[in-house]
Parts: C-alpha cells; sequence; structure tokens
C-alpha cells in the first residue's frame, strides 16, 4: 500500500480540515494550491508551509489544526469578526504580541460559539491581530471570569 498522495489531494485534505474546524469556506483562503507539505515517516500531514513559513500543524491525536501566526493572518483575513475572536484590552496587546498569554480579565469580547480547546485569533482594538492560541475557556466563561487564562498563546504577531 502506497502513503504517496497527489499535491492537489494534500491541499484538499487540509482545506476540508479548515472548512470544519472554522467553518464556511475557510480552507480555500487559508491554504492556497502553493502549499508546501511536511509529512510523517507513515506518510500523514504534519505542517502546511507557504513561503516557507508554517501555516498550520495537524495535530496527531485529533487531525484538527493549530495555526502558526501566518496561518492566522490568513484565517483573519477570511473569517468575519466575531468568528473565532477573543478581544482583549489594548494596553495589554504588547504582552499578548510577545507571545504572553491572555488572562480573562483582560478580555473585553469573544465570539460566543468558541468552546474550550478552539484555536483562536486574539485581537485588540480595531480588529488588529495580536496572537493566535488554544481557548481554555469558552467565549461566555472569557467574559463571566475575573481570573484565569482565557486563551494559552502559540504565537504573537510580534
Amino acid at each position: 500500500m502506497s502513503t504517496e498522495y497527489s499535491k492537489n489531494s494534500l491541499v484538499r485534505r487540509v482545506q476540508t480540515i479548515a472548512d470544519f474546524q472554522f467553518g464556511g469556506l475557510s480552507g480555500t483562503g487559508l491554504f492556497p494550491e502553493e502549499c508546501e507539505f511536511i509529512l510523517s515517516t507513515t506518510g500523514r500531514i504534519r505542517q502546511i508551509i507557504l513561503d516557507g513559513r508554517r501555516l498550520a500543524t495537524v495535530r496527531a491525536k485529533d487531525g484538527r489544526l493549530t495555526l502558526g501566526i501566518e496561518g492566522a493572518r490568513r484565517l483573519h483575513a477570511v473569517l468575519l469578526p466575531p468568528q473565532y475572536r477573543v478581544v482583549i484590552r489594548d494596553d495589554v496587546a504588547e504582552f499578548v504580541e510577545q507571545g504572553k498569554n491572555a488572562f480573562a480579565k483582560h478580555v473585553v469580547a469573544a465570539d460566543p460559539a468558541i468552546r474550550a480547546g478552539d484555536e483562536v485569533l486574539v485581537v485588540a482594538g480595531e480588529d488588529r491581530l495580536v496572537a493566535c492560541g488554544t481557548a481554555m475557556l469558552s467565549g461566555a466563561e472569557m467574559l463571566a471570569f475575573n481570573y484565569g487564562r482565557a486563551v494559552t498563546v502559540r504565537q504573537g504577531s510580534g
């Protein structure tokens, strides 16, 4: 049995995962045809690269995407606010841009559809992308709590 797939097949696969995970037709905006792939030794997709920069990684445990900041920028461009966005106060944006976690007390708005474990975009005023990471709380909990980590930041834009 061969584990070799056509490049076209690999692009379609990650686009389908993105459409499922982020909704709509986000896959085509996130992963253009020019993407390159790093495969595991068993032939599974591990990382998606565009112009030498990592857009996303496919998690081995569940097949979902984790975004790099370049992938977050592309997703930010195709998703309309408030989709998958956590809005933080402007006075803490600089710290989060450097890769620091976003805490619930700093969240001023969040997509109510966010669930704990979702990949999210952290934005500051005027929908400026600050970071990307994993939601530790639901969108509603981020607004209700005054303590605790809201988003574990994977990569800041700074």
